[in-house]
């Protein structure tokens, strides 16, 4: 009976959140703060706005500018619209500056985008060895090699006796055959 297949666990460890300086592309002028990968908002659209769950629910329902509402409930969400937006881009500047902030430390500290790499790939390979699946094709291959050498030691061990029979009979034909001069 087959035992249960381990489930994938990927060997880079997403808690510690990610390396933010690395997602910073754009070389737009930005009124956050110097290493923030979020750029500023423009008007009421945000160029790099992903769709949350949800939203395409939103986005999917029929939406006309006929909808049944008054024009002091329109003003309340402009108003409400642009309070959401004010407080997005005070979050945007939050998130930069805390960025920033761990930036520093990280410097201070000697950790660099470097060593953390390294050490992302020493963790992901010791995950990788570690893992069942690993030992299962490392136990396998193992094997393979035994059987392959004690093959191959037999093959030269009968390729051995093949050669002393041949040179034993060439040297008794050779001790049987006149000397000629």
């Amino acid at each position: 009976m087959e035992e249960p297949v381990e489930d994938y666990k990927s060997p880079f460890n997403f808690e510690q959140g990610v390396n933010t300086s690395y997602l910073y592309l754009s070389p737009k002028e930005s009124f956050t703060p110097p290493g923030s990968p979020v750029p500023p908002l423009r008007g009421t659209q945000r160029p790099d706005f992903i769709q949350e769950v949800g939203e395409e629910a939103v986005d999917a329902a029929p939406c006309s500018p006929c909808t049944v509402l008054t024009e002091q409930e329109q003003a309340e969400l402009h108003s409400e619209l642009q309070k959401v937006e004010e407080e997005i881009q005070t979050l945007s500047q939050v998130l930069a500056a805390k960025e920033k902030q761990v930036a520093e430390i990280k410097r201070k500290l000697g950790i660099t985008p470097l060593n953390e790499l390294k050490q992302n790939l020493s963790k992901g390979w010791h995950d990788v060895t570690t893992s069942t699946a690993y030992k299962k094709t490392s136990e396998t291959l193992s094997q393979v090699g035994q059987k392959a050498t004690t093959a191959f030691s037999s093959v030269g061990t009968a390729i051995t006796r093949k050669l002393e029979d041949v040179s034993i009979r060439s040297i008794q034909h050779s001790a049987s055959m006149p000397v000629m001069r």
